[in-house]
């Protein structure tokens, strides 16, 4: 039986990667980007037909809506849902709080999820099957960095919902898990200084930051057939930085 596989910010450097991975002939992915999708061009080439891609802002209610709305229209029951997009790390002091920013971030990972989540895991419920994968971090593994309290709260609120569902749904042999990887070198962190990326990798175990073939791999297994017995849990992919 082919996979439709529902990938929000798959026009990441994981979302590309994860695709590259999972792809069987046969399988539909449905892949949302926001003002990027230029990063799947190579893959829609690839695999002609194959990869449906959606521009939304997820900020936007009206647009998510839309994008829900026309999925469930004219495209095949998700099988899969891969949750990943998330606004860029901010290093800032708690008393220089961004909240409008945070909010942004809020709808961008939290809310989103809530409602995609609404509209289609029911129907993996009464199918019978389904894998839900949110995208968390290691900050949220033992203390987190300094001046990081909006993305941690966003992620820890992630992980609140990832928990649940994976309670509710396990009856009926939906699993919902999470990864959680440490600092890994993307164009996600392009806002963020050298020094500390540098550091990162000094700090870690292995002498280097995490990379997106370190990364995928373990989320391609949490989403396969193998891993039905396995949910509720969040994988740590921290070359031994949070153990």
């Amino acid at each position: 039986m082919s996979n439709v596989y529902l990938i929000t910010g798959a026009s990441s450097d994981v979302g590309c990667a994860l695709i590259r991975r999972l792809w069987q002939p046969g399988d539909v992915f449905i892949a949302q980007g926001a003002g990027d999708l230029g990063g799947l061009a190579g893959l829609c080439k690839e695999h002609p037909g194959t990869i449906r891609t959606y521009d939304v802002d997820l900020t936007n209610e009206k647009a998510l809506e839309t994008f829900i709305a026309d999925v469930q229209a004219s495209c095949p029951a998700p099988t899969h849902f891969v949750h990943l997009p998330a606004l860029r790390v901010v290093n800032a002091k708690f008393k220089k709080f961004d909240e409008e920013r945070f909010e942004k971030d809020l709808s961008v990972q939290l809310r989103s999820a809530v409602a995609l989540c609404k509209a289609f895991v029911p129907a993996m419920a009464k199918a019978k099957k389904g894998r839900v994968l949110f995208m968390l971090t290691s900050y949220l593994l033992g203390l987190p960095p300094k001046n990081t309290a909006a993305y941690v709260m966003v992620k820890s609120a992630l992980g609140g919902l990832a928990k649940s569902l994976a309670a509710d749904y396990a009856p009926y042999g939906v699993t919902v898990n999470c990864v959680a990887p440490s600092m890994m070198e993307t164009k996600f962190l392009a806002d963020t200084s050298d020094l500390i990326v540098q550091a990162s990798a000094e700090s870690n175990p292995m002498g280097r930051n995490a990379t997106p073939a370190d990364v995928v791999p373990a989320m391609a297994f949490l989403l396969s057939d193998e891993a039905g017995f396995i949910t509720g849990v969040t994988l740590p992919i921290t070359g031994g930085s949070a153990l």
